[in-house]
């Protein structure tokens, strides 16, 4: 290892691609990113064009070796992360058949209600812990496609979710990874693998022949760059690359939670929580444990609000804009002035409680039919109290999916969070406070790329692990503890907040059902 050596890190995410050179202790040395589109040529379908990804990733890679002013060749390793259940059909030269079906398309939900009602799916959970049947997941989508689509899918050689596309393209070889088989395919190595008789079930037993055989662990060498892609991308031929996973599960990796008893907490518009443990527990209320699928030897749990920035966005963008249009006078930012003027107000928000689920409920409920409370309304309320009470609610749903993970023997010691959420210490201190686990924040926020790199170290043999590579790349910068006297106070407000959805579920699904 050389001080001139670099790592790049590519990042698929759903508006951009972006690329990143890092070095090997971890320190940013460029970004670049470059934008595509998103259609929806039906509701509740998603769809992007991976011919415009490729042209993305070749404007970004060009773009951050010019900002870096390195050497092509000073590029040790190169790694990838890229959206899990966006799926790819492809033929035998490499050609997508069709736009990727994307993470958020829907459209297979009669296809995972089908496989709910199915023997098999029973046996698939009993002591698989793996997670309900979503529309969003791989073997849905791909029996949809089989019913709906067949021409194109008998023409598809393969079919890949999206960060299986990236290996292709980067080295002309078909693998799949371990991350998306484990979390969003029902594999299972403890379990046989693949689990055939439950893709039958649905309806698309025959995918085996398209999805790749070759199942690979992340940070693994997949083959070097090859000739056309370097040329294409700017970049140095014969560059090792390691394989990928899916973009959360690179945060995860970036952020250093590569061990047993730690939560990365990576925020946005949602909250994705996930973390690591040395056996497979299982339970109510979250999805796993994934055998192998970030660390090989573990197991990942994971954990997801649906609606935590995005509902402080929508308070936001509708109920201050007055505050809204004195930031642009003033140049200050609108949530700073918001939690300046909630900031004071006790636990509770003075008797009020937000329940955050207005996009639905990922878990621990799993219920696409949920949607926003509030409750607890006087006269004496104003805007304040509602803003802190949607932030005390995303950290109620935090505590509440550790409680559920806790009480399948899975205790988090220490939480380690990335993303906007971050950016507000006060937010940041309430999740501590309400959990009662501490929270440690990074010196990358950039979570996603810097774990992309850690794999490019890994696979390159820069770095002999991933644990290895966390201990030379990541490095904690702030430690908030949660305060006892308020953690205490918060316990009543969490237990109100956690009776109330059950108590309103029938109603909820009603009112759904009624609108659509």
């Amino acid at each position: 290892m050389t001080d001139n050596t670099y790592l790049l890190g590519i990042d698929f995410g759903t508006e951009s691609v972006r690329a990143a050179i890092f070095d090997l202790a971890g320190r940013p040395v460029s970004f670049a990113a470059t934008t595509y589109r998103t259609t929806h040529p039906h509701p509740g379908w998603a769809e992007q064009d991976p011919e415009e990804w490729w042209e993305a990733l070749q404007a970004s890679c060009r773009k951050v070796i010019a900002a870096s002013g390195i050497s092509p060749a000073a590029i040790k390793g190169i790694s990838y992360d890229a959206t899990t259940m966006t799926v790819v059909a492809m033929d035998k030269r490499g050609e997508a058949l069709r736009p990727a079906i994307m993470w958020m398309d829907v459209r297979a939900t009669e296809q995972a209600a089908r496989a709910e009602k199915s023997d098999s799916v029973a046996r698939l959970y009993n002591g698989r812990g793996t997670a309900p049947a979503t529309a969003e997941w791989y073997p849905f989508k791909a029996a949809w496609l089989r019913e709906n689509e067949r021409e194109t899918y008998d023409a598809a050689f393969r079919l890949v979710d999206a960060p299986d596309w990236v290996t292709y393209k980067l080295t002309g070889e078909w693998t799949t990874n371990i991350n998306s088989a484990a979390l969003r395919m029902y594999y299972n190595r403890d379990h046989g693998g693949w689990p055939v008789d439950f893709y039958e079930t649905i309806g698309c037993g025959d995918v085996f022949d398209k999805i790749p055989e070759k199942v690979v662990d992340l940070g693994t060498p997949v083959g070097e760059l090859s000739v056309i892609a370097a040329q294409l991308l700017g970049l140095h031929p014969g560059t090792p690359v390691a394989q990928g996973p899916a973009d959360a599960w690179a945060g995860q990796i970036g952020l250093g939670v590569v061990d047993p008893g730690v939560m990365a907490l990576i925020t946005g518009s949602s909250h994705v929580l996930t973390g690591q443990t040395d056996k497979p527990i299982h339970g109510k209320g979250f999805f796993g444990a994934y055998t192998d699928g970030v660390v090989k030897g573990q197991y990942t749990v994971e954990g997801g609000q649906v609606s935590t920035g995005s509902v402080l966005k929508w308070f936001k963008d509708n109920f201050a804009r007055d505050l809204i249009q004195a930031a642009e006078v003033t140049g200050l930012n609108v949530y700073d002035i918001l939690n300046k003027q909630s900031k004071d107000l006790p636990p509770g928000s003075e008797g009020l409680i937000i329940n955050e689920y207005f996009q639905g409920n990922r878990t621990p409920y799993t219920d696409s039919k949920a949607r926003g409370v509030i409750w607890g309304l006087s006269l004496h309320h104003g805007p304040a109290h509602i803003y802190r009470a949607i932030q005390e609610s995303v950290c109620y749903g935090t505590a509440h999916n550790l409680r559920a993970m806790s009480a399948a023997g899975f205790e988090v010691k220490k939480i380690v969070a990335a993303g906007g959420a971050t950016k507000s210490r006060d937010w940041m201190q309430m999740h501590a406070d309400v959990t009662g686990v501490p929270v440690t924040l990074t010196e990358v926020g950039d979570a996603v790329v810097l774990g992309s790199c850690m794999l490019a170290a890994v696979g390159s043999g820069q770095y002999h692990s991933i644990q290895d590579a966390a201990r030379n790349m990541v490095r904690e910068t702030d430690r908030i503890e949660p305060r006892p006297e308020v953690h205490e106070e918060y316990q009543f407000y969490l237990d109100k907040y956690m009776e109330t959805y059950p108590r309103l579920r029938d109603l909820s699904h009603e009112m759904v059902d009624h609108l659509a």
